[in-house]
């Protein structure tokens, strides 16, 4: 099959919905929605989020230096969505959601109480890329909902149930079920 060329552009599947939580100016918690990030380090332990510098988002995380990562799953995609529709300068999104800011044990930022998955971060370096700066954290604690825990006492994405965004579509994707074991499914092709 040929493939065709669509351009240069900002496509990768899946990306994630992560929700990045900062206090602004007077301690006031924001949250913002982010797709663009990632996980970058096994040792320290490291996830890395690009941030446009026009975003309060921004300012907060250059001033504080500490954020969290909060992940949401599909029954709060209206509001994760909403953290990204609206600025944090002149809205206060929590309020306007009723979800709950909790402060971060280990770090001066707020993550979302109702969403299964945080990540508090203490950043580690930035990187000025484009009209965006990557803002790469070391990751201190993950902080999982017991009630998304697995017999194995892991977290289980089946009932964290978090989704994925669809940048050229502009469309949010859950997730199936377990297709293959990893480092098991290629075993078949090892010489």
């Amino acid at each position: 099959m040929k493939k065709v060329s669509i351009g240069p552009l900002t496509l990768l599947y899946p990306h994630p919905a992560l929700i990045i939580g900062t206090y602004g100016p007077g301690g006031r918690p924001n949250a913002m929605a982010a797709a663009w990030g990632g996980i970058c380090s096994s040792r320290p332990p490291a996830v890395a989020v690009s941030v446009q510098s026009s975003r309060q988002t921004h300012d907060n995380l250059m001033s504080e230096r500490e954020f969290t990562i909060s992940i949401p799953s599909v029954g709060y995609v209206k509001e994760a969505d909403y953290f990204g529709i609206v600025s944090g300068r002149d809205t206060d999104k929590f309020a306007a959601t009723g979800l709950t800011p909790v402060k971060g044990n280990l770090v001066n930022a707020p993550y979302v109480g109702e969403f299964p998955v945080v990540l508090e971060c203490r950043l580690l370096q930035m990187v000025e890329i484009g009209m965006h700066t990557q803002f790469i954290g070391e990751i201190l604690d993950v902080k999982v909902d017991e009630s998304v825990l697995g017999p194995d006492g892991k977290p289980d994405i089946e009932k964290i149930r978090p989704f994925a965004y669809d940048s050229m579509r502009r469309e949010y994707y859950g997730f199936g079920s377990v297709i293959e074991k990893a480092f098991f499914a290629g075993l078949e092709f090892r010489r």
